[in-house]
């Protein structure tokens, strides 16, 4: 399927998949949404420690670089596993404006190594964060009582709706630690369901601009 590069409501450079009219973020504004969902709503219920987080769809690497930038902040040290079917290609990144965008001349190296360092292989990115990036689909992930926080990021249930299922919400859920939690851009009713049936105890929240709610969910004993 072609992607392109687009320009999002707060200036901020996003992926579009026209055949599906779906973007990697919000079309509304790929850094306003970052921060709302995952950062406020997610990273800001930790402080002053070593946490691992999962991320659901590394696309852009947007996510990642961001909770790069805000871990110094937080004294936190971050283990961070970055799941992707489906690679962007060196032409993409270079499109893309978050350095500028972020104020983050100083880490422009660290953004690109992001993305250039090995599949498959955890990387030290900054001392205070370390990156695993996983080429596999979804579906594929086991991991057992891993991690501290979720960044659940993939392509909306309109389009994809395998990816938002009882049996990928249950995946979830082993993969986080107990009091983990789930951060999800996300607030349909059936997905708030699937994420109950498993387990989560599961609060909406305001939503991103443009979006009226999202979900956080937490794995409780």
């Amino acid at each position: 399927m072609k992607r392109e590069i687009i320009t999002t409501g707060d200036g901020s450079k996003t992926i579009q998949i026209r055949e599906w009219n779906e973007q990697y973020h919000s079309k509304h504004g790929a850094i306003n949404e970052a921060y709302h969902v995952f950062i406020n709503q997610g990273l800001d219920l930790f402080q002053n420690r070593q946490i691992s987080i999962l991320e659901i769809g590394f696309g852009t690497g947007l996510n990642a670089f961001i909770t790069l930038l805000e871990a110094p902040k937080r004294r936190l040290k971050i283990d961070y596993v970055g799941v992707e079917a489906y690679p962007v290609v060196d032409e993409e990144i270079e499109e893309l404006n978050y350095i500028e965008e972020l104020n983050a001349v100083s880490h422009s190296g660290d953004f690109r190594k992001l993305h250039s360092c090995s599949w498959e292989k955890a990387s030290i990115i900054t001392e205070n964060f370390s990156l695993l990036k996983q080429q596999k689909d979804f579906r594929e992930i086991n991991n057992s009582a891993e991690f501290d926080l979720i960044y659940f990021d993939a392509f909306g249930a309109r389009v994809q709706p395998e990816l938002w299922t009882e049996h990928i919400f249950s995946k979830m859920f082993e993969a986080l630690k107990m009091n983990g939690y789930l951060v999800t851009y996300a607030a349909k009713g059936s997905v708030r369901r699937a994420m109950l049936e498993v387990g989560f105890e599961v609060e909406r929240l305001p939503g991103p601009p443009g979006k009226r709610e999202m979900l956080r969910a937490k794995k409780m004993l």
